[in-house]
């Protein structure tokens, strides 16, 4: 008896992808949330960065590759339902000593705006621009 090739066991949506969540393993922050094929996660598996499917550009998406903000894979996790990634993983290209960026604003984080309530319920942004986008994707 053949072993199940390990993507065959991943629950698929009818557009054969996956949703990926992107956490750095330094400080369990949540960076970002993708979406993988079977190829976007294979080439993860063999390269050990990131590459992800973009469903706005119908390509694979190497993280990084217009801005230099690469993502080290630690380690690949799989939930109780086999519907959801979680990557472990580094993200490269900042300033040593400071967050990476992992956001196309140019924030540490994809999830900058959080629910406030004053006196009328939105969203605003808490977290800093590390760098202005025009000067990462020129």
């Amino acid at each position: 008896m053949t072993p199940m090739n390990w993507l065959d066991q991943i629950k698929w949506d009818a557009d054969g992808l996956v949703p990926v969540i992107a956490q750095e393993r330094s400080s369990g922050d949540v960076v970002m949330f993708a979406w993988m094929n079977r190829e976007a996660l294979a080439r993860t598996e063999a390269l050990g960065e990131a590459v992800y499917w973009s469903r706005s550009r119908a390509r694979l998406w190497h993280k990084g590759e217009a801005s230099g903000h690469t993502q080290t894979v630690h380690e690949m996790r799989l939930d109780c339902d086999n519907d959801v990634v979680l990557l472990k993983i580094t993200q490269n290209g900042h300033e040593p000593d400071q967050p990476g960026i992992a956001c196309h604003t140019g924030r540490h984080s994809c999830f900058y705006q959080r629910l406030q309530q004053a006196d009328s319920v939105e969203w605003q942004a808490v977290e800093p621009v590390l760098k202005n986008p025009e000067q990462i994707y020129k």
